[in-house]
This record gives C-alpha cells, sequence and structure tokens, in this order.
C-alpha cells in the first residue's frame, strides 16, 4: 500500500474515531499507579467520556477484530519495572501499549504491545507542534501489530457503581499485587497484576 493510501486510511480512521471511542482535544490525561511486588506499575491513558451516549452505542462502532484503543487520544501505556504475570503469561519488565479486546459474546481481555505507537503526524499532516511526535494507537488496524501482541489477558467483569462518564482506570493492593479496574458508564473489568518470579 503506498503512502498516499495509508495517509488516507488513517486519516479515515482518525475521523471515523472521532465519532465513537477516541478523539477529544480537551479530554484529560491520568497516570495510576500501584505496587507490584515491590516495584512500581504505572498506567497513563486519556480519559474518554461518553457524552450522553451509552457504551452499547459505541460498542457497534468497534472495527471487526473488535479492538479498543483502551482510552482517547494519545497512546495508553503499561510500565512495569518489574516482570508481571498476567492471564498465566509472563510479561518482562518494560513499556508496552494497551489496547482492549471486547468481543460481542464473552468476556474482554487486556492486551499488551511491544509496538510503541505511531507519531501523530504521520497520521495527520496539520497536527500541532506540541502533538506531531506524540505517540498515536494503530487506528488503521491492530492487524498490523498483531505480531507485536505480549499478553492477552481475560478480564472479570463486573458492574460500575456509580456509573462513570469518564473512562476511568483504578489500581489497588491486593494479596498477590495489585487489580487494574477499568470502569466506563456501568460497566467495569477487572485484572489481577501479579509478580513474576
Amino acid at each position: 500500500m503506498g503512502t498516499t493510501r495509508i495517509c488516507a486510511a488513517a486519516v479515515a480512521a482518525l475521523a471515523v474515531a472521532a465519532g465513537a471511542l477516541a478523539q477529544d482535544a480537551a479530554a484529560p490525561r491520568e497516570t495510576v499507579t500501584a505496587s507490584v511486588g515491590g516495584k512500581k506499575v504505572a498506567i497513563e491513558y486519556g480519559r474518554a467520556s461518553l457524552k450522553g451516549r451509552t457504551l452499547d452505542q459505541l460498542m457497534t462502532q468497534l472495527p471487526p477484530d473488535r479492538i479498543w484503543r483502551t482510552g482517547v487520544d494519545q497512546v495508553t501505556t503499561l510500565k512495569t519495572d518489574t516482570a508481571l504475570f498476567l492471564g498465566g503469561k509472563k510479561v518482562p519488565a518494560g513499556k508496552y501499549t494497551v489496547y482492549m479486546h471486547i468481543p460481542v459474546e464473552g468476556n474482554a481481555s487486556l492486551v499488551l504491545n511491544s509496538d510503541k505507537g505511531i507519531p501523530l503526524i504521520k497520521l495527520w499532516d496539520k497536527a500541532p507542534a506540541s502533538m506531531a511526535n506524540e505517540p498515536w494507537p494503530h487506528l488503521e488496524g491492530y492487524s498490523n501489530i498483531a505480531a507485536t501482541e505480549v499478553s492477552r489477558a481475560e478480564m472479570r467483569p463486573g458492574t460500575a457503581a456509580p456509573p462513570t462518564d469518564l473512562f476511568t482506570i483504578a489500581m489497588a493492593p491486593n494479596q498477590v499485587g495489585a487489580t487494574a479496574t477499568l470502569s466506563w458508564g456501568d460497566r467495569s473489568w477487572s485484572l489481577d497484576l501479579v509478580p513474576a518470579k
């Protein structure tokens, strides 16, 4: 595929994202941290807003592979200073981009990828200078980075009480490390972060 077609596809993806699970220039960014095995784990993400829509409405706009960017604007990242077990698989210490796989039926999974994202300027030639080199998720298709996927761990579904308009990630200590809980609308998804020995 030529550069022009790639850019056109990416811009189209950005436009679609603007109406669904994505673009919001004023979206706040947040970093949450936890101690796992005495080491720091941090997740940085953009807080997407429902803006009067329902989660069910947004889920109908997911691509065929049912992969969501897990936030808004720049890539969501997980940085861990220790190796983790996620879904029974060892994840080395390091920094990863975070996606979610949300099937039509069954439980959602947290997906970690070693790909760092795409500088916004490569997707949008009018990107402001302050954002031009910020890494953006692969809106043109997760299949382009599927080979660098590190982990895909099933999450426990739950209910967010009270419901939250802003997508929220929280981490809390537990007996084995920490629990990451992602909440949006009236739903939540949780996953234990366990230190690898």
